[in-house]
């Protein structure tokens, strides 16, 4: 159900009760002898048709410099009113609004912490990716130096197995009796240089399988660089946006600060017309008295020139004279 709203008997009787106190039935002392109810634009309208109602019954009694001192003192207080109703307003929004804007750098400040501590976080990832990729890279420089160092081992085997050959072939021209013992030294040395090619391919094999695996390896580090590179640069672009949004919201409450102080300002200046409204009324006051006292000193001349008059037709009776006739057209007998 929909809440009752004030009325204008409401009003009336909470203002008679007021003026019975001897106080001043502005809207806040309305609305409290209301109980906190009704918006404060209802009480003012009703306020004033209630005044309004009140001059126009007494206007016919009350002097016109009293009605004019009136005038001016419901105005400057309708003009106070309604400039601390104004004030009071924009100083509610401008309370809510700072504690929404407090509330939104505290939850800004706990977001940037946040993101620095993930931000170290992953730097230290990194750093540790760095150091493992490092290690990887000397190792495949090590592999890389030991596989030329075998390649040129197999060189110079080579070299002097042929040496060898070459100097097996003299042999058998200068000794062909040694024949049978040199050909069973070649056969021997054939089988161990096949051993020596076989495991220097199984060496070799097995470092071409190292090396593929730790080629993997700073494959996947080199992936796993990139994405916490490309995270890196997310959470910063966020950082700034969340420092942009701050920055904007400052910029909004030195807006509001302004406001307050444009209506500081209206209400000085309300002030000061207040003080100037009465002190023309002052001055209207002081000129009213300042005629009623020529008013007083113009009917006491005329009252002393209607008695010289009469002394002057009693004079002109004793004498025998017709007195002239006065102003009325009337002649004395």
């Amino acid at each position: 159900m929909a809440r009752g709203g004030i009325n204008k008997a409401l009003v009336q009787k909470a203002r008679q009760a007021i003026l019975a106190r001897g106080e001043n039935p502005s809207i806040d002392a309305v609305r409290v002898e209301l109980g906190n109810t009704g918006s404060k634009t209802t009480i003012h309208r009703y306020l004033k048709e209630l005044e309004d109602a009140d001059r126009s019954r007494n206007a016919a009694s009350i002097p016109l410099s009293e009605q004019l001192a009136n005038l001016v003192s419901q105005l400057a207080d309708q003009l106070q009113e309604e400039t601390q109703a104004t004030v009071a307003q924009e100083r509610e929004q401008l309370a809510r609004e700072r504690l929404d804007y407090q509330s939104q750098i505290r939850q800004a400040e706990s977001r940037i912490q946040e993101l620095e501590s993930q931000a170290a976080a992953l730097a230290e990832q990194l750093q540790s990716a760095q150091q493992e990729l490092q290690q990887a890279q000397q190792q495949r420089q090590q592999a890389e130096v030991e596989n030329a160092r075998l390649q040129q081992a197999n060189r110079d085997q080579e070299a002097r197995l042929q040496d060898r050959d070459g100097q097996i072939l003299s042999l058998e021209e200068k000794h062909q009796h040694a024949r049978d013992a040199l050909e069973h030294y070649r056969q021997a040395s054939k089988e161990q240089r096949e051993q020596e090619q076989r495991r220097h391919e199984s060496q070799v094999q097995q470092l071409q399988l190292e090396i593929r695996q730790l080629q993997q390896t700073l494959i996947v580090k080199q992936d796993e660089l990139t994405r916490l590179n490309r995270d890196n640069e997310r959470l910063l672009s966020e950082a700034r946006q969340l420092q942009k949004d701050q920055r904007a919201q400052q910029l909004l409450l030195e807006q509001k600060l302004q406001t307050l102080e444009v209506a500081q300002s209206a209400l000085a200046t309300a002030e000061r017309k207040k003080d100037t409204m009465k002190e023309r009324c002052q001055t209207l006051q002081e000129e009213v008295a300042r005629l009623s006292e020529i008013n007083a000193s113009q009917a006491e001349y005329s009252q002393n020139l209607q008695e010289r008059l009469g002394e002057a037709i009693g004079q002109m009776k004793l004498l025998g004279h017709k007195p002239p006739a006065d102003s009325s057209g009337a002649s004395s007998t």
